[in-house]
């Protein structure tokens, strides 16, 4: 099957939800289901698709922020087949909003995120995408109970560094964010100057031929190089944030099995969590995901990244 009719496939998904349950646009409330929102920011249109789960009535519910990864959209992520996040979302009772990055194509596909040193048009242009997902949050706890305390940026790849760039530049708005298969955007660890303590996780395979764990691009990560970056590392990465959150150097191992490991360094700066979760196997996709983009390696089985996800959501406070 080809991209554009993946894409196809996962618009025709999202549209027929909307169908279903009668919503229409950004006038809707956000009752269970999954809707469109609008928002003009910077004199641009963006979009997102936010899903509420059942179990989310009555009470303030935490918020996912999904984003996507370079050359994806909202509609992408929003495919349960390739994150499984609306059924993580069901079952963990989590508001979860897939929002698209900045595109120059008519109906937003090929976005990427401005996320500092990488990727593509949103950084050369200078896309305010942190004032955009700040606008998004605001939009969505209007029309829906929210606790804000429980903000959580999740991205894969180009959307991971955008989550990274959140915890550098809006930890006001996110209590934490998990990064997979994405380090961080800035080439300066200077660059990054959090206002608070926020928990981080990261999730990265050693085999991942795009953003390469050593560092640097690797040769599936474009084909125009100047689109992307010299990657930060995985370890400088995680060694950045350790000092950030002054937590100690000793990590202790959390979770151990054939294909997958994942360890935490305690004692952190306002009791945050800062853990590494790291794969042998599954290249550069979305582990426990049951379907990858065309030609690429499987994703890896021997973790699960929404429960990674589940896990950290529990640990942030109420």
């Amino acid at each position: 099957m080809t991209e554009r009719r993946v894409w196809r496939r996962a618009a025709a998904w999202v549209v027929a939800g909307f169908v279903a349950m009668g919503v229409t646009g950004p006038a809707a409330a956000l009752a269970p289901g999954t809707h469109e929102l609008r928002i003009t920011h910077a004199g641009q249109e963006r979009h997102a698709l936010v899903h509420v789960p059942a179990r989310a009535q009555g009470a303030a519910a935490p918020l996912v922020l999904a984003l996507h990864g370079g050359g994806g959209h909202a509609e992408f992520m929003a495919d349960d087949a390739r994150y499984g996040l609306v059924s993580a979302a069901e079952r963990d009772g989590y508001v979860v909003a897939f929002a698209s990055g900045y595109s120059r194509m008519p109906r937003g596909r090929l976005a990427t995120w401005n996320a500092g040193g990488c990727c593509g048009a949103a950084r050369d242009r200078g896309s305010d995408d942190v004032g955009f997902l700040r606008a998004l949050v605001e939009r969505i706890t209007a029309e829906h109970p929210v606790d804000r305390r429980r903000v959580l940026a999740v991205g894969m790849s180009n959307g991971g560094m955008m989550a990274y760039r959140l915890a550098c530049d809006a930890a006001d708005l996110v209590a934490g964010i998990v990064a997979v298969a994405g380090t961080e955007g800035y080439d300066d660890a200077a660059a990054c100057q959090p206002s608070r303590p926020v928990s981080v996780l990261h999730i990265h395979a050693r085999d991942d031929t795009h953003v390469l764990f050593g560092g640097g691009a690797g040769p599936d990560a474009s084909r125009d190089r100047s689109q992307v970056m010299d990657f930060v590392s995985v370890p400088e990465t995680v060694a950045r944030w350790r000092t950030r959150l002054a937590c100690r150097a000793e990590a202790e191992p959390v979770l151990q099995r054939p294909g997958a490991r994942c360890e935490r360094h305690p004692g952190c700066r306002g009791s945050v969590e800062l853990q590494l979760c790291v794969t042998d196997s599954g290249g550069h996709s979305w582990p426990g995901a049951a379907a990858v983009r065309r030609g690429k390696a499987p994703a890896s089985v021997a973790l699960d990244a929404n429960e990674r996800i589940g896990a950290l959501l529990r640990t942030l406070p109420r």
